[in-house]
C-alpha cells in the first residue's frame, strides 16, 4: 500500500525550508524536523503525532490524514513560539501542495494549543 504520509511530510518539509520568513523565525534550525535537531536551542518545529484515515470508495483510493507540527521555544517565549505557529498557519492553510505519488484534495490548519512542557519548562504550540 502506498501510504500519503511521508509524500505529505516531505511536501510540508519542503515549504517550510522554501519560506524565508518562517527561517528567519527559527533562527539556526529551518524547516520541520522530524526529532529536535541536535545540539540546536528552539525555536524549531518538529512533526508530531500523525493519524491517517483510508476513506477509499468503490472506484479510487484515498486518505484522510490529520498530523501535529509542533513548535518549541525556551522557557518564557512562548510569544516567538506562536509566531512560528503563526507563519506556519498562514503558509500550509489551503496551500497547493505537491505529493509525490498523491493528490492532495485539501489542507487546513484545524486548531493550535499553546501548552509548557512540565519538565523542561519548553513553550510548545501545536497545530
Amino acid at each position: 500500500m502506498n501510504l500519503p504520509v511521508v509524500p505529505l511530510r516531505a511536501a510540508i518539509r519542503a515549504a517550510a525550508l522554501a519560506d524565508a520568513v518562517l527561517s528567519g523565525l527559527t533562527g539556526g534550525a529551518p524547516g520541520v524536523h522530524d526529532e529536535p535537531p541536535r545540539e540546536a536551542a528552539p525555536v524549531y518545529v518538529t512533526f508530531g503525532d500523525a493519524d491517517l484515515r483510508d476513506l477509499s470508495g468503490p472506484t479510487e483510493r484515498g486518505h484522510e490524514q490529520e498530523l501535529d507540527l509542533v513548535v518549541w521555544a525556551e522557557p518564557g517565549s512562548a510569544a516567538s513560539a506562536l509566531r512560528v505557529a503563526e507563519r506556519l498557519a498562514t503558509l500550509l492553510d489551503d496551500a497547493p501542495l505537491v505529493l509525490d505519488g498523491h493528490r492532495l484534495v485539501g489542507l487546513a490548519v484545524t486548531g493550535t494549543t499553546l501548552a509548557r512542557e512540565r519538565d523542561s519548562r519548553l513553550a510548545r504550540v501545536t497545530l
